[in-house]
């Protein structure tokens, strides 16, 4: 409220005394000085006075003279507000003590100042002056003036005290009262300042200025219906200021009352305290507005409440939350009742308010704690309210509705208060679901079983049977994946289900995984057969259909097999064609073999099959007694393919042509170059064995013991202790005797550090530390195999190390791993292993060109997976998100977020609201940022920036209330991400600072 004082016009006139007649005739001169000095003085004309005075004061001789200057001399310093004039009245004071003005002096300097407003320097001039000498008029000024100037200096006790000295003085009485009236009115004594002011207008008649305060002592004291009366009858004559004072006490009165269609206008109609409203205005008119019904403008006034820590704000807040849900507005509700349930003025609201709260957070999601967590608590706070059978069930959906299965399952086998079988059954399979996932087939397996003991819902009951068979398959139960995969073709529910689609093709991997090709060809048969089957699928069962009759000498069924695999687009169709024309020579059909293979090196140039075509198509030339066919085939894929595994097989075979064929010079020479370039390999040590037949029959065996003991790798004299060492090494790796097998390479390698089967045996010996996780040991055995030329064992050598390097995140040492394997690679999933893995690699070096370019290669695969799509699409979300290409990277999340789950769904839905707020679509980001915090509340980091952003929005959409509620619980509930947190506080500051400018309970951070 304005608080209006008072103010007088006292104004005090000095006494001039001229000097007395009775001046001797010595100081006549001096007097003529004096008075006209006096004369200027009077006029106010303060400086040349001073001056004057100066001189007289010099040149007198009379001390009466003298201190009658000094006096004036000073007051004319105070009045031209002359530094140092206060000490020139103390000086006065003290070096003229019998001075008749001495008395006068203190009080005129203080009347002075008073006259000005200057209360404080009045105050201590007052306070010197001898009350006792002042005349009764003058006491009575004194007293009221000393009252006033601590009612100024506010000190209203020692003002009162003054006061009341004057209480009945006919001159200052009322004026004393009034402001004895305005103190009580500060102090909320009400009933005493009313009576106040009655005897003031009592004595003095109306007072205008006193209508505004009686209206409001009115309102004060509860008198609502006077207050309105007082306070129209005077609108009409108020001043602008006091018609918004004065609108805010009728309004205000008529809310007492709860007369809200009266309240509104004149609530409305209040411009604040100094163009500021408070917490409490806001409430009041939002609250006029929601028991009217108009929830829009409720709102709009009630979220204008920023930090309320009290019971109105409690109150507002709650009400505000019932506006929302009026309005459809859930995750602002959400907020709203969760900041009343934090508060404890009124335990009623608290309590509706966390339950709201709570259920809210089921059916939302919440991003500030799991919803299970806040449900959990309702219960623990309120162990008898009466929803709390409402509320258990609601945990339980919780955290399938938050994929929480885990706590879920703990909450299940932890009390008795949980026990409905059919919830169980949901839990277990969704748990299992989640651990398949995640690679964990074991745990997964066990889930799975623990949903089958409660087959309460019989397509539930199905699914987890064939996910258990998954599974089994995966950790290569497969005996029991079988089984379980025909329980669940058995069962009631799975002909009705998608994965049945899915059984045949599933059972026939099982079936060829156990090296029963009949029975997987059945099942291979029966799904590519089935008119529901995928394209990709489709095309890889008629291989695998294709490899089982080839593996079983069923070579025709094979070849159409093969046939019907190459008529699918995006089938491996060059491996098709590779398998048919292979088949050929098996049914004696050695030209068709041939016709097939030619075929194939024109039709699919670029296959990774391309060298096993070359060198099988010189084999066959070779069989057919073609020999020079069969060298130009081995020739055209050394000079072609020279990387090929078979480039060291086929020098050989051609070695072995011309050894046959009376070429010995030839062949000794190539037999010495596959020794040289291939060592360790079986090739290099059979060339080894062949140089040395022909040496022999050259009868130059010392030549070739000094050839062969330049190779370094082979001792003629230890060639035999070399190879029995290996074998009996190698013998233990076969029979899966682990612990012996190292030992036994590793002594081997002791014993022969260049030996003729080293690479063999640092290949095995990486494998055996490999199964054991030992990855740092299989360093520098895979190195061994990689600084060879290529060998059999050089493809499995690079994924394995490209795994070790990446499980270490040494990305610098995994890049050229990945690249040479990408190169060298003859299976298609180690091709997409290095691809994808290059493109990871990629960008976390911040290579980003690069992450992107292979991220486009694995996208162009259709056998990848989605999981790895997703990982594409994210790097190239990223990339373009670190380079400054927002379009691109808005593109490529919107694709993962159509495949994506787990932490980069989460990323995916975040970017969506980022990039709908960068839209101005502030309400779409929100409804993006509540589906992320109920779909994906375990992923924190996520949810926090969703929330920065959902601040934003609201801020932007103009709720204040709700921006910087959800920036405070930022700031308090994510501490552990501090960017986030200074983000937070940032936007926060930019938010009070401009809150403060209208309303007044907020303060600036």
């Amino acid at each position: 409220m304005i608080y209006r004082f008072l103010t007088f016009s006292l104004f005090i006139l000095l006494s001039v005394e001229p000097l007395s007649a009775q001046q001797s005739a010595a100081f006549t001169n001096d007097l003529v000085q004096y008075n006209k000095a006096l004369t200027l003085y009077s006029n106010q004309q303060y400086l040349p006075a001073q001056a004057l005075f100066e001189q007289v004061k010099e040149q007198a001789t009379d001390a009466t003279v003298k201190a009658d200057c000094a006096y004036y001399i000073a007051n004319a310093a105070v009045r031209l507000n002359q530094q140092g004039a206060d000490q020139l009245m103390q000086h006065f004071v003290e070096d003229y003590p019998t001075s008749t003005k001495r008395n006068s002096a203190f009080k005129d300097v203080a009347d002075y100042y008073f006259e000005n407003g200057n209360y404080g320097k009045a105050k201590k001039w007052y306070e010197q002056t001898q009350v006792g000498n002042l005349s009764g008029k003058e006491q009575e000024r004194y007293n009221f003036n000393m009252g006033y100037v601590h009612f100024k200096t506010r000190q209203p006790e020692e003002a009162l005290a003054y006061f009341a000295r004057v209480h009945d003085s006919e001159k200052y009485g009322p004026r004393a009262k009034y402001y004895e009236g305005f103190i009580a009115y500060g102090n909320d004594d009400y009933d005493q300042a009313k009576e106040l002011f009655e005897e003031v207008e009592a004595e003095e008649g109306e007072q205008e200025e006193l209508s505004y305060f009686k209206s409001d002592l009115a309102f004060k004291s509860g008198n609502f219906q006077e207050a309105i009366t007082q306070a129209k009858e005077k609108l009409a004559t108020a001043d602008r200021r006091e018609v918004s004072e004065l609108n805010k006490i009728i309004g205000e009165s008529y809310f007492n009352l709860e007369q809200y269609a009266e309240a509104l206008p004149y609530l409305k109609e209040y411009k604040g305290d100094r163009g500021k409203w408070t917490n409490t205005d806001y409430y009041q008119l939002g609250y006029t507005y929601y028991k009217q019904g108009e929830f829009e403008q409720a709102i709009s006034e009630f979220n204008k409440i920023v930090d309320g820590k009290n019971s109105v704000a409690q109150n507002a807040y709650y009400h505000l939350a019932d506006a929302y849900l009026k309005t459809g507005r859930k995750q602002e509700a959400l907020n709203a009742f969760r900041n009343a349930s934090e508060m404890d003025f009124d335990a009623k609201i608290k309590e509706d308010s966390y339950y709201n709260y709570a259920k809210l957070s089921y059916e939302i999601g919440n991003a500030y704690e799991a919803p299970p967590k806040v449900i959990t608590s309702f219960l623990a706070t309120y162990q008898d309210a009466p929803q709390k059978q409402e509320m258990e069930s609601l945990l339980i959906d919780s955290y399938l509705t938050s994929k929480n299965y885990e706590a879920a399952m703990g909450l299940f086998e932890s009390s008795a208060d949980f026990k409905d079988p059919a919830a169980f059954q949901q839990v277990a399979f969704y748990y299992g679901i989640d651990q398949y996932n995640a690679g964990k087939y074991d745990d997964a397996v066990v889930s799975f079983t623990k949903a089958l003991k409660y087959p309460e819902n019989a397509e539930l009951n199905s699914k987890a049977l064939y996910w258990k068979a998954e599974s089994e398959y995966n950790v290569n139960r497969i005996d029991a994946a079988i089984a379980t995969f025909n329980q669940f073709e058995a069962s009631s529910a799975a002909r009705s289900l998608p994965e049945y689609e899915n059984l045949p093709y599933n059972l026939g991997y099982a079936y060829f995984k156990k090296r029963n090709y009949s029975e997987a060809a059945r099942y291979f048969d029966r799904y590519a057969k089935s008119g529901i089957a995928d394209e990709v699928r489709k095309g890889d069962a008629y291989m695998r259909l294709g490899d089982s009759y080839f593996i079983d000498s069923k070579y025709w069924p094979a070849m159409e097999a093969y046939n019907a695999a190459l008529e699918i687009p995006g089938a491996e169709r060059d491996y098709a064609a590779f398998q048919k024309a292979i088949s050929y020579g098996f049914v004696d059909r050695k030209n068709d073999k041939i016709e097939g293979l030619r075929d194939f090196t024109s039709r699919f140039p670029a296959s990774s099959y391309r060298d096993d075509a070359l060198y099988e198509l010189g084999n066959t030339y070779v069989s057919l007694q073609k020999n020079q066919e069969g060298i130009d085939a081995y020739d055209k894929l050394v000079a072609e393919i020279p990387q090929s595994k078979f480039v060291s097989k086929a020098l050989l075979k051609k070695a072995l042509i011309y050894d046959n064929t009376s070429r010995s010079d030839e062949a000794l020479n190539i037999f010495k170059k596959v020794a040289t370039d291939f060592p360790g390999t079986p090739e290099g040590v059979q060339a080894v064995a062949s140089a040395k037949l022909i040496y022999i029959d050259l009868g130059q065996v010392d030549e070739f013991g000094r050839w062969a003991n330049t190779l370094n790798y082979i001792s003629v004299e230890d060639s035999e202790l070399d190879d029995a060492a290996f074998a009996s090494a190698e013998k233990q790796f076969v029979e899966n005797k682990g612990d012996n097998a190292r030992a036994q390479f590793e002594e081997y390698l002791q014993q022969y550090p260049t030996g003729q089967r080293a690479l063999e045996a640092h290949f095995y010996l990486g494998q055996l530390y490999f199964s054991e996780n030992q990855f740092e040991k299989t360093i520098p055995h895979y190195k061994f195999v990689l600084a060879k030329e290529r060998s059999e064992f050089t493809e499995q050598a690079l994924a394995r190390l490209g795994q070790v390097y990446l499980s270490e995140k040494n990305y610098t040492a995994a890049i050229p791993v990945l690249s040479r394997l990408e190169k060298e690679s003859d299976i298609a999933q180690n091709t997409i292993f290095a691809q994808s893995n290059l493109m990871k690699s990629y960008s976390e070096g911040k290579q980003y060109d690069k992450a992107v370019a292979y991220a486009e290669k694995v996208l162009a695969n259709s056998k990848i997976d989605n999981n790895v799509k997703s990982d594409a699409q994210v790097i190239i979300a990223r990339s373009a998100m670190q380079t400054g290409n927002e379009p691109r990277a808005k593109e490529a999340y919107a694709q993962v977020q159509k495949i994506a789950t787990g932490e980069l769904g989460a990323e995916a839905l975040y970017y969506d609201a980022y990039f709908k707020n960068k839209e101005n679509d502030f309400k779409g980001s929100n409804d993006a940022v509540q589906k992320l915090a109920k779909d994906y509340s375990g992923y924190k980091v996520y949810g926090g920036k969703g929330l920065l952003l959902m601040a934003k929005n609201f801020y932007a959409l103009k709720d204040a209330y709700q921006a910087t509620y959800i920036l405070d619980n930022v700031i308090s509930n994510f501490s552990d991400y501090p960017e986030l947190v200074a983000a937070a506080r940032a936007e926060q500051v930019k938010i009070k600072a401009a809150e403060s400018k209208t309303n007044a309970s907020v303060q600036e951070n």
